[in-house]
């Protein structure tokens, strides 16, 4: 028989080893600094993971292979969160200030403005992207059905 434990022998204390101690001990203060978050380090990969904890469509996970590029990461998956949490007008340009004079700032309608290139365009024409022309088919281009075109 082989081993540390045979019948009728005491048991033989075992080294207990600490794999990647130091990075172990690195996760577990990140974890603890960093509330809503959950930091974990993998012995198997030896890499950082963090999961956020709040809610979302999809579980945000980022990781990185120090605990200082991971802390990084951390950051920006908030700054991202942030700014697509904040709602749209406060995140709009600034009014555009009119002219003196009274009038409304815009271009009469048909005449050259500088989304189109400077071409005129037909009122057709208006709904449709630059260079791009309205389908004969109706609207957005569908056909009707059975695919043949009107």
């Amino acid at each position: 028989m082989t081993g540390r434990h045979r019948a009728g022998l005491p048991y033989a204390p075992v080294y207990r080893r600490v794999w990647d101690g130091p990075a172990r001990a690195q996760a577990e203060r990140i974890d603890q600094a960093w509330a809503g978050w959950t930091v974990l380090y993998s012995l198997g990969r030896r890499r950082f993971y963090a999961v956020a904890a709040w809610d979302g469509p999809r579980p945000v996970i980022v990781e990185d292979s120090t605990g200082e590029g991971l802390e990084e990461r951390m950051r920006e998956a908030e700054m991202i969160r942030a700014i697509r949490s904040t709602p749209a007008s406060r995140l709009s340009p600034a009014p555009v200030r009119r002219r003196r004079g009274g009038g409304s700032g815009r271009p009469p309608s048909g005449s050259r403005n500088e989304e189109t290139g400077g071409e005129r365009r037909s009122p057709d024409e208006k709904t449709a992207p630059a260079g791009v022309r309205p389908s004969p088919g109706g609207v957005g281009g569908r056909r009707p059905p059975g695919g043949r075109a009107a």
